[in-house]
């Protein structure tokens, strides 16, 4: 997968001298995920026992949930897979994405304040399925090293893993992906109607 390749590339940093600065990325990304929680360590004993923990929104970051269909609208793909995780991580600047192959979404992270700051947008996107998710909701987060997708359990993973702490994707390269969506969408509907 071209991310996992990417993240687990180790750095020369002096002759002789290799640094994996992916582990210690990694590690500072999942201290910031689960300082949102009440217990972190509940919510990493939640992630060692089922992979995934319910963080709450809104206090660093929030989510815009993206149905699966959109997103493949954009991409022409058919379901997970590496070349719509590529696209993903292309189209929202390396920006944070989870996908949930078994409630066909897609969450992409964003900064805390954008359910607030776009909620006129957000309130038209509703008409798609698509929502943004802040204060008062939990999100199912997938451990950190679970970044590629399993055909055999359809668990929840990166699809674009978070490359270091608060670092999130941009809220206008999200409308742009939403934009691009609604767009393919109604022109399949305008075949299928013609067709």
């Amino acid at each position: 997968m071209i991310n996992e390749r990417r993240a687990f590339e180790p750095v020369k940093s002096a002759p002789g001298v290799l640094v994996h600065p992916v582990r210690d990325r990694r590690l500072a990304a999942e201290h910031w995920l689960l300082s949102t929680a009440r217990d972190p360590s509940g919510a990493r004993r939640e992630w060692r026992q089922q992979r995934i923990a319910l963080l709450p929104l809104g206090t660093l970051f929030s989510a815009v949930r993206l149905p699966q269909r959109l997103v493949l609208a954009v991409t022409g793909g058919t379901g997970p897979s590496d070349e719509i995780d590529a696209f993903l991580d292309e189209a929202l600047g390396g920006g944070p994405v989870i996908c949930d192959p078994r409630g066909h979404r897609y969450y992409a992270l964003v900064p805390a304040s954008m359910p607030t700051t776009w909620h006129q947008a957000a309130d038209d996107w509703r008409v798609m399925e698509v929502d943004c998710l802040g204060r008062g909701t939990f999100l199912g987060v997938p451990r950190v090293d679970l970044v590629t997708f399993d055909q055999n359990t359809f668990a929840s993973y990166w699809s674009v893993p978070m490359p270091s702490m608060a670092t999130l994707c941009a809220p206008l390269a999200v409308a742009r992906l939403i934009a691009a969506g609604r767009y393919q969408l109604e022109e399949q509907a305008a075949e299928c109607e013609s067709g």
